[in-house]
């Protein structure tokens, strides 16, 4: 078969030819970077390598890149492939002998010793929210794969959602935070939240205010001028108040247990200064990079509210250094979505190399580089998991307006901090980025390797409203990582 042919079949997802491309990749020994026999052998090369740990980490920093990034322009670039595969863009080395990543991002390039990739992620939903609630809970989408244009309930829990009921006995004011926004595609897309477990195991929503640099939890967020005495006089009022009830005791405490979550937040000043970035160095702002201003975003990819975009994404890597701000708070398990809604966002499915190199890239390098050095330097990273990913990648070959379409079929995962053991590879695509050629991930296996690491048994039971059984994760998780 030629390549033209070849490319055209896995393009058009020809199944016929995947184990043709497996049984190539295994021949060429290309395009699958180093694997766990890598990382021994980069041991071996002297390379400086993050040490693992088997202890339980104390918190996790998900970034979602909504949108879906290309895997064959980011962390699995096929610079032997064909132009029409490879695309523009170069590969460099890294500070892991043998791995190469893509060129547009140089600062993860000097931390990848700190860092894994699952090259081998896979599944079957090839549209946005159905690609999403997969790879947030772990779980497929019940019924067809979709858009959905009407709004839904969410049945699974997040990951967080999970994390917080199974720990639920743990006294913390926050145990779950999203920011700086509820991302949408039509409406907002049901993984974000408690799903079957109930609202109570929602996050604490976080919000943005992109032109005033700042972030607030709305009405729970305290008056900086309401001392601790006026704070309990309040609440003294209110539990006079509410002995007089006549209401349903059940009902009763319910309320309650939201009042009492609600005045842990008040009285919990850390996690309300976690919010204010003044207490951080200009320097410290500066590492995690702003966006460009929005009179300088030029096109390249879909619809949306340009301005109203174009400010948001000033704030992307001030994002990430919230959410180390939370953990060192004590919030155990943070989510950040690096954009809400359809728009110049990771779905270039046209002029897709101009929008990656200006606008994507350089700003999610930036930041996701500087949470992990700062986190390192600051003795959090070893019990502390950072995940970054999207909902699925890109197609191996380039359509006709210059941008990759959606591919679910396997993507990458990054892994940091958390015990990982640091440069390690999982999994392999094949030469053209395709299908896994070794050792294939699903977003359950996922699921189960976030739980595991948080001491957390992923075959445990969790239950739904009307009492049927759960397993928390339907995958394994990935030991040989840790």
């Amino acid at each position: 078969m030629n390549v033209s042919a070849r490319n055209a079949a896995v393009a058009s997802d020809a199944s016929p030819y995947r184990e043709l491309l497996r049984r190539d990749f295994l021949r060429a020994g290309a395009g699958g970077g180093l694997s766990l026999l890598g990382l021994i052998n980069a041991r071996s090369a002297g390379a400086t390598i993050a040490p693992a740990s088997t202890s339980a980490i104390r918190a996790c920093i998900f970034v979602f890149y909504y949108g879906g990034p290309s895997h064959l322009d980011t962390y699995d670039p096929k610079p032997d492939a064909p132009s029409e595969v490879r695309g523009e863009f170069g590969a460099i080395a890294t500070s892991v002998p043998g791995l190469r990543i893509c060129e547009h991002l140089p600062r993860m390039a000097r931390v990848m010793h700190k860092c894994a990739l699952v090259r081998s992620v896979h599944h079957d939903a090839r549209l946005h929210d159905s690609a999403s609630i997969h790879a947030l809970t772990g779980r497929p989408l019940e019924g067809p794969d979709r858009e959905l244009l009407e709004r839904q309930p969410q049945t699974y829990p997040s990951f967080g959602s999970a994390v917080s009921y199974l720990r639920r006995d743990a006294s913390r004011p926050v145990p779950h935070a999203a920011l700086p926004f509820v991302f949408r595609n039509v409406h907002e897309v049901p993984c974000q939240g408690g799903g079957f477990l109930g609202a109570a195991f929602d996050p604490l929503q976080i919000s943005v205010d992109a032109e005033a640099r700042s972030y607030s939890i709305g009405a729970l967020s305290r008056d900086a001028a309401l001392g601790d005495e006026r704070f309990q006089r309040r609440r003294s009022i209110l539990e006079t108040m509410n002995l007089g009830t006549s209401l349903d005791p059940a009902a009763v405490a319910r309320v309650e247990d939201v009042y009492q979550r609600a005045w842990q937040l008040f009285a919990s000043r850390e996690v309300q200064a976690a919010l204010d970035l003044t207490r951080e160095s200009p320097e410290t702002r500066e590492r995690y990079g702003f966006g460009p201003p929005p009179a300088t975003i030029g096109e390249g990819g879909g619809g949306g509210n340009g301005a109203e975009l174009g400010v948001a994404r000033q704030m992307r890597g001030q994002n990430l250094l919230v959410a180390r701000r939370l953990v060192e708070a004590g919030v155990p398990f943070v989510n950040v979505y690096d954009f809400r809604q359809q728009g110049q966002n990771w779905d270039a499915h046209f002029k897709g190399f101009n929008q990656h190199k200006t606008f994507l890239l350089p700003l999610a390098d930036q930041s996701l580089a500087a949470l992990i050095e700062d986190l390192d330097e600051r003795g959090l990273l070893d019990s502390t998991l950072v995940v970054a990913m999207g909902e699925f990648g890109r197609t191996p070959r380039i359509n006709k307006e210059g941008g990759r379409d959606h591919w679910p079929d396997c993507f990458t995962a990054l892994l940091a901090g958390g015990g990982v053991q640091g440069g390690a590879i999982y999994g392999a695509s094949d030469r053209f980025g395709a299908y896994p050629a070794e050792s294939p991930v699903t977003p359950g296996d996922l699921a189960a390797t976030i739980y595991a690491r948080f001491g957390l048994d992923p075959r445990a039971e969790i239950h739904d409203a009307l009492g049927r059984p759960h397993r928390l994760a339907t995958g394994e998780p990935i030991l040989a990582l840790f």
